[in-house]
């Protein structure tokens, strides 16, 4: 499956539209072009610093990046808002657009009734890492992997300091919370989550929890867990 996903990204100078019609539940071809003249972010605005974005997909979630085409480097990263539910999303700190830049989604339908598609951006000192579980059954602790290659929070990052965590569930879905659980069993961590907000007003289009400043030392075999109940 795919869906039409769209970035408005610009400074208080300018601002350019990006879109594509990306493969649910990947990164790999999901690049967006620029709406006019089909090129890509790098080539059509190199060297330009961007201060925020307006990311949309059609229905599910999304996620989406800057990165480097070459060096693989991700400069910026975030989620997406449902279309017509989209506001201004500042970046943390403004980011110049190297040539070699491109925009890249992830985006992700609706789960079976009972369940929700979950996304989470995880930052650690060691990296930051994209989090996807395609069905968390409602009211159940479940494991999320990354995106790219099924790894354990322990496996992707053993060794490190986790850092932050921003928690995006499909349209309707609330987060009950979030935990992080070692190689025990044992909670290290739970934060509560809650809904997103479905007006452009809102303040949480984006997130449905999101934890910043954290200090866990992540360990092997730990565990990133989400519970939801879907709408």
């Amino acid at each position: 499956m795919s869906q039409d996903v769209q970035i408005i990204a610009g400074n208080p100078s300018m601002s350019k539209i990006f879109v594509d019609n990306s493969a649910d539940g990947q990164w790999s071809g999901n690049v967006a072009l620029d709406s006019i003249s089909a090129q890509s972010i790098g080539i059509l605005i190199p060297n330009s610093t961007l201060t925020y974005v307006q990311p949309q997909y059609a229905g599910g979630g999304m996620a989406w990046r800057l990165q480097n085409a070459q060096s693989l480097f991700v400069s910026s990263w975030g989620f997406g808002a449902l279309a017509g539910q989209q506001s201004k999303q500042y970046l943390s700190r403004p980011v110049r657009v190297n040539p070699n830049d491109i925009l890249t989604t992830f985006p992700v339908a609706d789960a079976a009734p009972g369940s929700s598609a979950v996304l989470a951006w995880v930052t650690t000192s060691m990296a930051t890492e994209l989090f996807y579980l395609a069905a968390s059954a409602d009211g159940t602790d479940t494991q999320m992997l990354t995106a790219v290659n099924g790894q354990t929070i322990g496996d992707a990052f053993f060794n490190s300091t986790l850092q932050s965590i921003s928690v995006q569930c499909q349209d309707g879905s609330i987060l009950n919370n979030l935990s992080i659980v070692d190689n025990a069993g044992g909670v290290v961590m739970t934060v509560a989550g809650n809904g997103r907000g479905v007006t452009t007003a809102s303040r949480s289009n984006y997130v449905n929890g999101e934890c910043m400043g954290l200090q866990v030392p992540i360990g092997k075999g730990f565990k990133f867990q989400v519970n939801v109940t879907s709408a």
